[in-house]
Parts: structure tokens; C-alpha cells; sequence
């Protein structure tokens, strides 16, 4: 690996490291997003995906927006080809 592709490498562990929750989101917070991602198959990608996380949550839809990109900083889900994200922890880690 090239000095510069360690760099990169590093700078992403750094920045997953930092990565905090959004302002306002508790710790169980996070763990109903999980929860409710959970309970709609673990794609979060559109209008019938956003609206019952919000619901079940209580969430805003900024939250559960700034929550699935915490996630995604956190390796906590992957980004789906369509735009969504597929969480990949919880009961969604064999999915």
C-alpha cells in the first residue's frame, strides 16, 4: 500500500472514530432506529421506508436522515446502489 492510500485508510479510522450521533439523538434513540429499520426489512430507501422509522422512532425526518448518515460513517450500514443504505448491525447484521 502506497504511502498516500495509508493516509486515506487512516483518515477514515480517524474520522469513524469522531463520528458522534446527531444533535439531539440519545443513545436510545439510536437503538430505535435500529429497531424500526429492523422491522421494515433493514433497506431504509424511500417514502414507505422514512415514514414508519419516523413513526416508530419519533424521530424527525432530518434526524432519521442525519441518523442513517451516522451509521454510515460508523460502518454501521453500507450504501445501497439505489441511494438507500442496508444497516448491517442488530438484526440486520445477516440480512
Amino acid at each position: 500500500m502506497t504511502a498516500r492510500g495509508l493516509s486515506c485508510v487512516t483518515a477514515l479510522g480517524v474520522l469513524t472514530a469522531c463520528a458522534m450521533p446527531p444533535q439531539g439523538v440519545s443513545q436510545s434513540d439510536l437503538a430505535n432506529f435500529d429497531a424500526a429499520v429492523a422491522s421494515i426489512g433493514c433497506d431504509l430507501v424511500g417514502e414507505s421506508d422514512y415514514l414508519p422509522v419516523e413513526l416508530q422512532t419519533g424521530l424527525s425526518r432530518e434526524q432519521v436522515i442525519q441518523t442513517a448518515q451516522f451509521r454510515l460513517a460508523t460502518e454501521g450500514a453500507v450504501q445501497l446502489e439505489n441511494g438507500g443504505i442496508r444497516l448491517t448491525t442488530g438484526a440486520c447484521a445477516t440480512s
